[in-house]
């Protein structure tokens, strides 16, 4: 495979090709944070609205379900995190986590006519290597709704090299899988289409 080079993301070109919108209607995009979820949870109390999405290009301490981490080289996936106000009680958050995973694993498929499966609840697989995977953190809030945050990570262009030596075996990009570099915005607008066309459809109040 050819070397890959790093390509930034534009919060304001994301921003303007989504239009009206729930998911992605106002888009941060920060160089390096811990976690995209906890930079969208400082922001959830204050009153902030349905959708905000951040983007980091690198995560130090990226998490995933059951307090794993996850690995995010610099530039080289999309992780990101969108906060939800959703219809749902809290105790069925487990239906944010399977519409989430779902979609991301159609859009995958869509984009690259690829064929990803879901490991329950919450990764998303190809050829029996992890290439993506999603967490949901419910909160409740006293005298306010409960909120959602989502958090969604995708390995997209990555070589092997940007693995740790512990997840080569487990873990593969997009980039790896059709030996081409990966457009990281068209990936990230088509995908945020889909959360928020489907989230209105089940889940927005």
């Amino acid at each position: 495979m050819k070397p890959i080079s790093n390509d930034e993301l534009t919060g304001w070109e994301l921003r303007a090709a989504l239009g009206d919108c729930v998911i992605g209607r106002e888009i941060i995009r920060l160089k390096e944070t811990t976690s995209t979820n906890d930079a969208v949870l400082q922001r959830a109390t204050s009153g902030e609205p349905e959708g905000l999405t951040i983007f980091a290009e690198k995560q130090t301490a990226g998490r995933g379900q059951r307090a794993n981490t996850w690995e995010s080289a610099a530039g080289k996936g999309l992780w990101f995190s969108v906060l939800l106000r959703p219809n749902i009680e809290i105790a069925r958050s487990a239906q944010l986590t399977k519409w989430s995973a779902q979609t991301v694993a159609r859009t995958i498929s869509e984009q690259f006519h690829l064929r990803p499966t879901i490991k329950q609840p919450n990764d998303i697989y190809i050829d029996g290597k992890k290439v993506a995977g999603v967490l949901v953190e419910m909160r409740a809030q006293k005298q306010a709704a409960h909120f959602a945050i989502l958090g969604i990570g995708i390995n997209v262009n990555q070589s092997q090299q940007h693995f740790s030596a512990g997840l080569r075996t487990r873990a593969v990009s997009l980039a790896q899988i059709l030996d081409r570099k990966i457009d990281r915005e068209a990936l990230a607008i088509a995908l945020l289409r889909n959360l928020d066309r489907t989230y209105r459809e089940s889940f927005a109040r």
